[in-house]
């Protein structure tokens, strides 16, 4: 008898490692919880993309009324000037400057009583801004003679800027109306 428990000893000792074997799972991830995963990321994905959209427009529209203000600014420096006899222009002018590289260049300042003689430059801007619509230098200007809503730029001098994209605002704007 006690050869027939050992074998049935033996017997069950077997199946339990056949056993083991099958029910041991291996280490990684099965092809359907990879799809889910992935279907999940692509969902996120998805609805992320837009508002990263949003986020670069919004942030183009606050370069862009950042540097139509210091244009602006400068501008009204130089008619400032200009208004008090500061600096020289031309008469049909209205005292505005003749186009935007003389805000960079700088005009010089007439020497006033009982100062001294040298000659004192002044400049309105280090450089124009570029703009963020258009990636270019190139902005759409106004004299002081053009109607308001004219494409056209006179060239008797610079009254305003504005941009050249011809893009909507995230509040519904045009861009060329900033």
């Amino acid at each position: 008898m006690t050869g027939i428990r050992r074998i049935g000893f033996k017997s069950f000792e077997i199946r339990s490692t056949q056993m083991a074997k099958f029910c041991v799972r291996k280490k990684g991830f099965t092809l359907v919880e990879m799809l889910v995963t992935l279907t999940i990321l692509a969902i996120l994905a998805a609805a992320i993309m837009p508002l990263a959209k949003i986020a670069v427009k919004r942030q183009k529209e606050i370069e862009l009324r950042r540097n139509l203000r210091i244009i602006r600014e400068a501008l009204d420096v130089y008619k400032k000037l200009a208004d008090e006899n500061k600096i020289d222009f031309e008469d049909d002018s209205e005292g505005y400057p003749p186009d935007l590289d003389t805000l960079v260049k700088g005009v010089e300042l007439k020497a006033g009583e009982g100062k001294d003689e040298s000659t004192k430059i002044v400049k309105f801007l280090r450089r124009i801004p570029k703009d963020p619509m258009t990636n270019s230098y190139d902005w759409g200007l106004r004299s002081y003679q053009d109607d308001h809503d004219s494409d056209a730029w006179g060239g008797e001098n610079v009254y305003d800027v504005y941009t050249k994209s011809l893009g909507t605002a995230l509040d519904g704007t045009k861009y060329r109306d900033w």
